[in-house]
Formats: structure tokens, C-alpha cells, sequence
């Protein structure tokens, strides 16, 4: 038996122990769950590499589906409030002035205020619950838009929305963290915050054209009636299906649980822990990469949000008809999207340049908003590529996603860094909508400019990220050497240590 310790950051002492025996840690606290499910359960021979490629193949084949419909179905709840415009939803609700606007930014303000509980739920409830539960109750939230008639019952509505979706990425990302390898977390990122929203969205306010006027109910009703009710039944299905981490996998034989549990130890990040820790939050809030991160994400998220409440509308201002401008906002999803998967594609190969990939990235959107502001509207082809060109926003927040999740240790850090990470998201859309000014309507000259800006800020904020992870890297090395490896058989790598405490955890950059 191995009798290394090691000391958490209250210097309690924490003794390994190999994975076949009973024995317990000095410190119960400290251990991970994942430590404590390798310590009392059968130990099974080494993995090899073919057992381990069945094992992410059948991972990819139960998680990456359920989390790409969850994200997918929540993000149509939060945007279609674009498409319901495209059938009246303004006109036949009395809507004048910034009103529209304030609809799309009163949901991410909904979002901060959420992250408060939200923050803490995620540390101390299994993820998979938790977001099946939030997405239950926010689709009840979407279909509770049909009767509503007037703004304040939408501000309403829009904030409930916020403050229920505020669960989302927090668990999204506490998922994938506890399935996948770091090298194996971009990819994936770049396939389950893909932006297929649009493509549903475009497909549902589509089919809700056909709707006869004579109807009972105004076509934007049946959109969130429809979107609504097909979330509820799926929230319900997730409830059932959807793991919490490879522990619980139904999906998987006795073998294959220990197995992709044990791999997951060379992240030095752990899967699960209920124990909340102040110091681990202290120490998030102190930590400089967290906060350029967060930074990053405001910044990011201004295109964002004006995008999401006003990219149909601005292909309806081209001349398009309701029905053509529902067809054309398809395609921001399969840009988006393709954008995602080679970009982080690209951040997975490239060792150690994740965030440069992201600033490199950046160069589309900013291509894309040049060309919306210096062609003129006459010109409705060239306005048309600019514009699909301004959603190649999406793969630079993808693959920034993924610095987080691969530079957090310790449950309660990842909860507080994740959910601060989300407030930066909301922030973000909340102000993007502001940025649209409907005096500048066609043009909106403000959110131009505002775009352009916060695209070469994300870009220095991403190479000050690089430097600062490189630093750090090179001072652990001076101070402890060269990382060493996880060794398989112990529960190295499942104390819930922070990043910064752990001598051979280095950063991804």
C-alpha cells in the first residue's frame, strides 16, 4: 500500500490508497467521490487501449445526444422570441420603443441572478437531476408565453426563464468534465454548444407558417406551444436516462464503470464532491485566469445577445417575407456549428494553443461585420454573407469553454468558476440587445461598432490568458519539476484538490 500523503488547503492530512482495498483516507472530506467508488469496488486489470476506445465510443453514443438536444431545445426557448416577431408577436402585443429590446435582455439578468442558487445546487446535486429539472421547469415556462399578452407578463416570463436556464452550462460543463479526458473535451464541446438552435428554430417557425390566419390562436402562440410541450416531454425522458457520471452509467458493464472512472484521474480536476469548501471559493475569486475568462465571456456574449433577439429581423429588413427570413436564419446554425467542430477540432491537435486557435478564429466575425457596415443594403447578397458570416462568433466561446474546463480543480472551485463564468454569458446578453437602437433600424450602426469592439478585446483578453497560463506552468516547473503521471491502481488524481495546490497540475493554454 502506498502511504504518500498529501495536504488539502486546510493541511489535513489525506493518505492514498490502493484502488482494491478497503481502507479508508485520514481525511473522508477531501476524497472524491470517484476515489471512494475505486477504493470499494472490485479492481479489474489494467485498461487497454481497446477497451478504452469502446468505452468513449459508447460514451459519445448516450451523453453527447442527450446533452446536444437538451442545449439545443434550451437555447430554442431562449431565442425564438426572434421568430415569434417574424408572425406579429410585437405588433399584436403593443410593443413600441426599446420594449423589444429590454425582452432580450431582461432573461441573461434573470441568468445572474439564478447562478446564485444556481452555483451552489451544481456542487451539491447530481448534474444529471438537476438539469433535467431545470429543463422541466423553464419548458413550463415557455408554454406559459401562448396566453400572455402584455409586456410586463413577458419581462416576467423572460426573467423566470433566465433565472431557470441559469443551471445550464454549469451542468453541461460539470458533465463533460466528469466523462471526458481534457485532450477529449474540446471536440465535444465543439458538438454539444453547437448551434443548431437556429436550425430548429428556422425548421419550427417554418412549419409554423403554414398555420391559416383563420386559426384560433396567432401563429407565434403555436410556436411556443409547440417548442414548449416537445421540451417538457424530453426533460421528462432525460430525468430517466441521463447519468450523473460514469459511476452511475447504466450503460455500461461493472468493468467498464471502473474503467472509465480510473481514466479520468489524469485530469487532476475529480468528478464528484458534496462537500462545500470557502477556501476552494476564495480561491476562485482570487484567481486571475477565472476573472480574463469571465471577461472573455461578457465580451463575447454582446454580439451575442443582440444577434439572437435581431438576427431574423435583420433578414427580414432586407425585404424577405416572414416564411423566406424564417429558411434563411438555417444556415447561423450549420456556420456556427461547422465553425465549432473545426475550431475545436484545431484546439485539440494543436497542443497548448487553445486560446490562440480562439483569437485566430475570431478573425470570421469581425470579416462578417465589416462587411455588413461597409456594403450597402442594395447589395443583399453581399449583406447576406456578411451577416452568416457574423455567427462565426460561436466558435471562439466553444473553445474557450473548453480552457475552463480543463484549468479548474476541485468541486467547489469548478461549481463557483462555472457559475462565474455563466454570470459573464449573461452579462453579455444582457447588454447585446441594448446595443440596437431602434431609431438606427435598418442599419443599427451602435451594435456595429459595439461588435467590432468586443471582438479585438476578446482577442487581447485570450493572448493576456496564454501568457498568464504559460507563466504559471513555467513557476510550477522551476518550484516542483516536471509534472509526474497519475499512477493507475491509487486515487491520485480524485482528492479534491484545487488546481493551484496540486504540484504536478499544469495549465492548458
Amino acid at each position: 500500500m502506498s502511504q504518500d500523503t498529501k495536504f488539502d488547503e486546510s493541511s489535513q492530512p489525506v493518505t492514498e490508497t490502493m484502488v482494491g482495498e478497503t481502507r479508508k483516507t485520514v481525511d473522508d472530506r477531501a476524497l472524491d467521490e470517484a476515489a471512494r467508488y475505486l477504493a470499494n469496488h472490485e479492481e479489474f486489470g489494467p485498461m487497454t487501449p481497446e477497451q478504452e476506445k469502446a468505452i468513449v465510443k459508447k460514451i459519445d453514443s448516450w451523453i453527447i445526444p442527450l446533452l446536444v438536444f437538451s442545449a439545443t431545445l434550451s437555447a430554442v426557448d431562449k431565442v425564438e422570441i426572434g421568430t415569434a416577431s417574424l408572425y406579429g408577436f410585437q405588433k399584436d402585443n403593443g410593443m413600441v420603443g426599446q420594449q423589444y429590446s429590454w425582452l432580450g435582455s431582461i432573461l441573461p439578468l434573470g441568468t445572474l441572478i439564478g447562478l446564485v442558487p444556481a452555483s451552489w445546487l451544481v456542487q451539491r446535486v447530481p448534474a444529471g437531476k438537476l438539469l433535467a429539472t431545470g429543463s422541466f421547469l423553464w419548458s413550463i415556462c415557455t408554454m406559459c408565453y401562448a396566453p400572455t399578452r402584455t409586456w410586463s407578463g413577458f419581462m416576467g416570463l423572460r426573467f423566470l426563464l433566465g433565472f431557470l436556464e441559469a443551471v445550464s452550462i454549469p451542468c453541461f460543463t460539470v458533465l463533460i468534465t466528469s466523462f471526458y479526458k481534457k485532450e477529449e473535451q474540446p471536440p465535444r464541446n465543439g458538438i454539444i454548444f453547437a448551434y443548431f438552435s437556429s436550425i430548429f428554430n428556422g425548421f419550427f417557425a417554418w412549419v409554423i407558417g403554414y398555420i391559416p390566419a383563420s386559426a384560433p390562436l396567432l401563429r407565434w402562440q403555436y410556436l411556443y406551444l409547440l417548442t414548449g410541450s416537445i421540451n417538457v416531454l424530453y426533460s421528462i425522458f432525460m430525468w430517466f436516462v441521463l447519468p450523473d457520471s460514469p459511476m452511475n452509467a447504466f450503460f455500461f458493464t461493472p468493468e467498464q464503470r471502473y474503467h472509465a472512472t480510473q481514466r479520468l484521474a489524469a485530469n487532476r480536476t475529480g468528478i464528484a464532491n458534496r462537500v462545500w469548501k470557502w477556501d476552494q471559493v476564495w480561491e476562485a475569486l482570487l484567481d486571475v485566469k477565472v476573472w480574463l475568462i469571465v471577461l472573455f465571456n461578457i465580451t463575447i456574449n454582446i454580439p451575442n445577445g443582440g444577434l439572437q433577439a435581431f438576427g431574423s429581423i435583420i433578414i427580414n429588413n432586407l425585404g424577405y417575407s416572414p416564411l423566406v427570413s424564417s429558411l434563411l436564419t438555417m444556415p447561423f446554425g450549420v456556420l456556427a456549428t461547422g465553425g465549432a467542430w473545426a475550431f475545436s477540432y484545431l484546439a485539440a491537435r494543436w497542443h497548448n494553443r487553445r486560446a490562440l486557435t480562439a483569437a485566430i478564429a475570431l478573425l470570421l466575425p469581425i470579416l462578417g461585420t465589416a462587411l455588413v457596415y461597409g456594403l450597402p443594403r442594395t447589395n443583399v447578397a453581399g449583406q447576406m454573407v456578411g451577416l452568416y458570416f457574423m455567427y462565426f462568433y460561436w466558435p471562439p466561446y466553444v473553445v474557450a469553454i473548453s480552457l475552463v474546463q480543463a484549468n479548474t480543480a476541485g468541486m467547489t472551485k469548478k461549481a463557483v468558476t462555472y457559475s462565474l463564468v455563466t454570470i459573464g454569458y449573461a452579462a453579455g446578453n444582457l447588454i447585446g440587445p441594448q446595443t440596437f437602437r431602434s431609431k438606427e433600424a435598418p442599419k443599427y450602426t451602435s451594435s456595429v461598432i459595439a461588435m467590432l469592439v468586443s471582438y479585438c478585446a476578446c482577442m487581447l483578453i485570450l493572448m493576456v490568458y496564454w501568457l498568464v497560463g504559460a507563466w504559471d506552468n513555467k513557476r510550477k516547473d522551476r518550484k516542483y519539476g516536471k509534472p509526474k503521471e497519475v499512477h493507475e491502481g491509487t486515487v491520485e488524481g480524485f482528492v479534491d484538490i484545487t488546481d493551484k495546490n496540486q504540484d504536478d497540475f499544469r495549465y492548458t493554454t
